[in-house]
């Protein structure tokens, strides 16, 4: 059974999510604070977290930042409240997999879910290691090297760097790399992308202004050239 964390301190909110989550199938776990659903999340494991932004003690986005920053690729669903468009944005920037705007449509929350949990099931390492030019990956301990040296990727890059790996020569669109590797639907927001490709080129291309590995398609989006 897998299983599901909803981090989330309004009630009704949490009795509905609860109710609706079981009677698909899923183990439920509650957490009311965001300290609460942090320790839940690092301490059970589990297979997907339903997580509210604004919350008491500690809020969402710093509970998924705090997720990430540990290594922890659990799915995130964020849910919002209508208007909080800045906070879907921080949202995905920090980590976040996908959102839910609140009032919103159950067997379209329910959907996400078991899209983000098949997923995340496949997300089988198919590469153990890759090397390009002097940069080195280790895909299994989520380390890289350049040069020799230690470089730090975050899990979102090394992500990213498998998706590109995977598709080396393709030409990947910004929206498909938000569907494929963050797992966002019609997401309207692309410069997110574009801003996590210039932090990785900082830390693979020797000269980031002109890239030889990650090269920018003009209005389309990015080839992988490794």
């Amino acid at each position: 059974m897998q299983k599901v964390l909803v981090i989330e301190d309004e009630p009704a909110m949490t009795l509905g999510l609860r109710d609706n989550l079981e009677y698909e199938g899923y183990e439920v776990v509650i957490a009311r604070n965001g300290q609460q659903g942090l320790d839940l999340a690092l301490k059970d494991k589990p297979g997907l977290i339903l997580l509210d932004v604004m919350l008491p003690v500690m809020s969402g986005l710093d509970v998924c930042r705090e997720l990430r920053r540990k290594g922890v690729e659990t799915p995130i669903i964020m849910l919002t409240a209508r208007g909080q468009e800045i906070d879907k944005v921080i949202g995905l920037e920090i980590g976040a997999d996908g959102y839910g705007t609140k009032p919103f449509s159950i067997k379209e929350l329910l959907a996400r879910v078991r899209a983000h949990l098949r997923r995340a099931s496949k997300q089988v390492v198919e590469l153990a290691s890759y090397k390009f030019g002097d940069i080195e990956l280790d895909f299994k301990q989520y380390r890289a090297a350049r040069a020799g040296e230690a470089i730090d990727l975050s899990a979102r890059e090394f992500d990213v760097l498998r998706y590109f790996i995977q598709h080396r020569g393709e030409t990947i669109t910004r929206e498909r790399l938000l569907d494929e590797v963050w797992g966002y639907d019609n997401y309207p927001i692309t410069r997110t992308v574009d801003n996590h490709i210039a932090k990785l080129r900082q830390k693979i291309e020797a000269t980031p202004a002109d890239p030889q590995y990650i090269v920018t398609v003009h209005r389309v989006g990015y080839r992988f050239q490794g």
